[in-house]
Formats: structure tokens, C-alpha cells, sequence
């Protein structure tokens, strides 16, 4: 598939996923804030936060349910997730299935971004984290992540929140 065709399909989940992430970018205001200003809620950092989304379409939960992947290379030579992601590029990454019927969303993660990187970066981490690349068999491929398998660096964990409990992986 190309971009616009993988754009068209995940832009109609556009509305659920503002509505899974916007929670966790929002907090009751203090109470000064709201008697002086009459805010009840404030985005909770002051910067911008870029989030990548990705939707896997159904089917994939079952089959894969502690995995998030990251396409790494396009036969086109297009320009991948991967290339920007490791370049520095979002904050977050919302990694969610969809369901079999309707447009919604049932398994999810939200990911930092930046502990994903620092996994990747510090040679004693990325050696305990499970990935493995794969290709789709149309000119595309991608890495796939264990997130049970990501330590927790400086007390900043992978998982952000998400819709279900996980375990930990077996060393």
C-alpha cells in the first residue's frame, strides 16, 4: 500500500484517538488558577506535544498482543516512521488495534518516545529489548517491539498508560 492509501484508512480514527490521548494531556487546573482565571483544566506541559499514531487493522491484537511496530523501509525510498522517530521527531506514540466492527479502537498503548529512544541508545538496554524486523510482502517493512521487554530508565517507563494490564517479559 502507498501513503495515501494508508493515510485515508488511518485518518478515519482520527476522532477516537483524540479521544483516547486528550486525558492524558489535560489536568485539573489548581485552585488559584481556576478562582483567578476560570480554568478548570490545563494541558499539562507548557511545549508542544507531537504524538504518531498508528492503527493496526484488526486481527493483529490477538496475534501479537505485546507488540508495537515501527515501519522501517519502504522499497520506494520514501521516508519511514523509524528514519523520524530515531531522528528525534514526536513526543509520543499512540499504537492502537482496531476493532472488527465500527470505526474504534480496542487494545492500546501510549508510548514515550523519548524512553523508547533512550532504550534504544544505552548498548545495556537494547540488548534486553525483544525486536525483530519483518517485511509486509508489499514493498514495505517494519520493526516489531516487544513492550514488556523496555526497562525503565531514570525512572521514566516505555508505557505511558494503556487499555489493558501487561505483564513483564521472561528474561
Amino acid at each position: 500500500m502507498g501513503y495515501e492509501t494508508d493515510r485515508s484508512w488511518s485518518d478515519q480514527y482520527i476522532p477516537v484517538l483524540k479521544r483516547l490521548i486528550g486525558p492524558y494531556l489535560l489536568e485539573t487546573s489548581s485552585l488559584e488558577v481556576d478562582r483567578k482565571q476560570a480554568a478548570d483544566l490545563v494541558v499539562f506541559k507548557a511545549k508542544d506535544v507531537t504524538v504518531a499514531c498508528r492503527v493496526r487493522r484488526h486481527g493483529y491484537a490477538d496475534r501479537y498482543p505485546f507488540e508495537f511496530t515501527v515501519r522501517s523501509h519502504r522499497d520506494s525510498g520514501a521516508s519511514t516512521e523509524l528514519e523520524k522517530l530515531i531522528a528525534g521527531w514526536g513526543d509520543w506514540m499512540f499504537y492502537g488495534h482496531a476493532t472488527q466492527a465500527g470505526i474504534d479502537i480496542s487494545r492500546w498503548w501510549l508510548l514515550d518516545l523519548a524512553a523508547w529512544r533512550a532504550g534504544l541508545i544505552r548498548k545495556e538496554d537494547r540488548a534486553k529489548i525483544r525486536c525483530t524486523e519483518q517485511s509486509n510482502g508489499d514493498g514495505t517493512h517494519f520493526v516489531a517491539f516487544d513492550v514488556r521487554s523496555f526497562p525503565t530508565h531514570a525512572g521514566r517507563p516505555l508505557v505511558i498508560a494503556a487499555s489493558h494490564e501487561q505483564t513483564r517479559a521472561v528474561a
